[in-house]
């Protein structure tokens, strides 16, 4: 199979095995609980096998490492499989901030401005009581092939929790990538003249994930669209191609207030949208999604469990 050989083509991450262990014994130590794998930010398609120059995805990770803490904050245990260096849960709201800017020095003694004390005293109380809990696992990723190892370790080690599993696919994966034995190990000198790069596609991997990988698990894929008149057709055919449970519909210059959830037994997609005032005071569509899926996954439960 295609996915196979992707998979013998890509290196593992250097730290595959911790990665690994850490994975099998967060969901054995939450397997009393919902458990969601959420993916977030970007894949980058090296071009040297001691990567100088490379392709990116660009992604921040906004959407993903905002949906995790809404998902942690509804009771789930959450594996974040995030790009090295996109946004996290609760450290993103530090994101935009210099912390030169905030902190004050008197006599030897560090304090946080006034203005912000009660913010940041906010989210470090839900950071700690989720640290105390156990309840969150950050595993980083870089390159494409590193994202397909570890979602597919991820999935390998959530498939004992059956339909209480729950996979939030967030992440922005490259479509093509170079084979390691079609790389140059060094830098790609520019005196050669123009470079020419040939890129294969790389297999999508959602076939196997829910055919093969976990098959019970209640699975949400993304669809990120330009043409609106596109996004609804493609989304449909997504769910008649991979037949997982959901896709999330977004057009790129309104993904943060509006979104339309497809499923395959709804003839209308549910659309999620923020009033003004809302967008204006800050809340986040993450919260209604998140919840909205929530819902969802407890009657995927409910219905698994009556058949068994």
């Amino acid at each position: 199979m295609a996915s196979e050989e992707f998979l013998k083509q890509s290196k593992l991450p250097s730290d595959y095995e911790d990665k690994k262990q850490k994975m099998c014994q967060f969901v054995t130590r939450n397997a009393d609980k919902k458990c969601v794998l959420v993916t977030s930010g970007g894949t980058t398609v090296p071009l040297e096998s001691r990567t100088i120059r490379y392709i990116d995805n660009f992604s921040v990770g906004t959407r993903g490492s905002a949906s995790a803490e809404y998902f942690l904050a509804q009771g789930y245990a959450v594996l974040f499989l995030y790009r090295h260096r996109s946004l996290e849960p609760f450290s993103r709201h530090l994101s935009k901030i210099n912390v030169l800017d905030i902190i004050k020095s008197s006599h030897n003694t560090l304090s946080v401005s006034e203005d912000w004390t009660s913010r940041i005293s906010a989210i470090l109380e839900k950071y700690n009581q989720v640290k105390s809990g156990g309840t969150l696992l950050q595993i980083e990723f870089t390159t494409v092939g590193e994202y397909i190892h570890l979602l597919k370790t991820a999935a390998d080690a959530m498939r004992p929790l059956g339909p209480r599993a729950m996979l939030y696919l967030a992440a922005a994966v490259s479509d093509f990538y170079i084979p390691t034995d079609e790389m140059p190990e060094h830098k790609i000198q520019s005196g050669n003249g123009p470079l020419q790069i040939s890129l294969q596609l790389v297999p999508k991997m959602l076939k196997p994930l829910v055919k093969e990988w976990i098959p019970q698990a209640f699975v949400i894929s993304f669809k990120l669209e330009t043409d609106p008149s596109l996004l609804l057709k493609k989304a449909k055919e997504a769910l008649e191609k991979y037949s997982h449970q959901v896709v999330i519909g977004n057009i790129l210059e309104t993904r943060k207030e509006l979104v339309w959830v497809v499923t395959a037994t709804e003839s209308s997609p549910f659309q999620i949208r923020l009033t003004p005032e809302e967008a204006d005071s800050g809340v986040e569509i993450e919260k209604y999604i998140t919840e909205y899926l929530a819902k969802m996954h407890e009657t995927f439960i409910t219905r698994a469990d009556s058949v068994k």
